[in-house]
């Protein structure tokens, strides 16, 4: 089994936080279910570590300026503006 175990006490304190009602039982269930988890986790500890290839350059487009839309015509369609605005509803 793992060397860092999760006990019972602390799945009852996640679940705490989490406001979750653990049922009987279920926190060992968890504790134990936790610890499975933790083994599979463990078991990267065995990959072997391999040369990586060198960091990928920026292959994008360079930025271009282009023409935007005017003020009226992003106007154009909403329902409602006020002094060259969209005009939204109310908050507070």
């Amino acid at each position: 089994m793992s060397e860092t175990t999760v006990g019972v006490e602390e799945v009852e304190h996640v679940a705490g936080l989490a406001r979750v009602d653990l049922g009987a039982g279920e926190a060992e269930r968890f504790a134990t279910q936790f610890a499975e988890i933790l083994e599979h986790f463990e078991a990267l500890d065995d990959v072997p570590e391999i040369e990586r290839e060198a960091d990928r350059v920026n292959v994008l487009r360079a930025d271009e300026i282009r023409a935007g839309l005017t003020r009226a015509a992003a106007l154009a369609n909403a329902p409602e503006t006020e002094d060259g605005y969209f005009r939204g509803p109310r908050v507070s």
